[in-house]
């Protein structure tokens, strides 16, 4: 059976909105507050979901294919950027661990947009904190490993022939 352009773009976006829902669920209903690298992933995941939801609904052919895989990509590279700071920080032996920060919405409040943007993403002491584990592994590391395996499989749909 050929997987035809329309289905192979809608896989991934499907999974992101799986992870997201999974994400949003831990948030309001397991109480989980996200940190801020939570969040830059979570942007990365609406990123990946929108490149792959558009491709799904254009169907492109060969170039559109291409563009709309290499975007992908490059949304899953992002979230494997963040994803892996964060699974870093939460390896750091705990003398090394940066102090946490305030929350998002003070830093949207009273810091400019630079300066909220690069705490963003260099994460703070509460990204440190594993809060939640699944066979071993904490979100960070399970993001991680769907970000790795979105890239792939992204970059597999702009090479294909």
């Amino acid at each position: 059976m050929r997987l035809t352009t329309r289905p192979a773009f809608a896989l991934p976006a499907l999974a992101c909105a799986l992870l997201l829902g999974y994400g949003y669920f831990l948030q309001y209903v397991q109480g989980l507050e996200p940190c801020p690298l939570c969040l830059v992933q979570r942007a990365f995941y609406y990123g990946l979901l929108g490149a792959c939801l558009l491709a799904a609904l254009h169907n492109p052919k060969r170039w559109g294919r291409r563009l709309y895989g290499a975007a992908a990509f490059l949304f899953a590279a992002g979230g494997i950027a963040a994803a892996g700071r964060q699974v870093w920080l939460q390896h750091l032996p705990a003398d090394k661990v940066p102090q946490c920060g305030p929350d998002l919405a003070f830093m949207l409040e009273n810091f400019p947009l630079s300066r909220t943007l690069q705490s963003l993403v260099k994460g703070t002491g509460e990204c440190a904190v594993v809060d939640w584990t699944f066979l071993g592994l904490s979100i960070a590391e399970w993001s991680l490993a769907w970000f790795a395996a979105l890239a792939l499989y992204c970059a597999w749909l702009a090479l294909r022939k």
